[in-house]
């Protein structure tokens, strides 16, 4: 079932490529087809939630909140989440280079 026109998500979205060296989920998918792994933006994008999904479960898990596979879903998807978790990330890859 495909989304209805003009769907938007709650917090909007997420947009990597406003990051330096951020690729959207098009641009993964070509870049893993030219390496040999056929790839579509869609599957892409369900990769990158699953990834997502992995970091949030525990999360919910230590706040206590609902560790149902949607509410996690939820939070996988929401984009001040996903900013959050790249921000944990560059912070982590600069206190190793030092």
């Amino acid at each position: 079932m495909s989304m209805p026109k003009g769907f938007k998500a709650r917090k909007g979205y997420a947009t990597v490529t406003e990051i330096p060296g951020g690729m959207d989920y098009r641009s993964i998918a070509e870049k893993m087809t030219e390496s040999g792994d056929k790839m579509n933006h869609a599957t892409a994008r369900n990769i990158f939630l699953k990834a997502m999904m992995k970091i949030a479960a525990p999360i919910h898990e230590l706040y206590q909140l609902d560790n149902c596979e949607g509410s996690i879903m939820t939070t996988a998807k929401d984009p001040e989440f996903q900013s959050g978790v790249i921000d944990i990330m560059d912070e982590l890859s600069v206190s190793n280079i030092v």
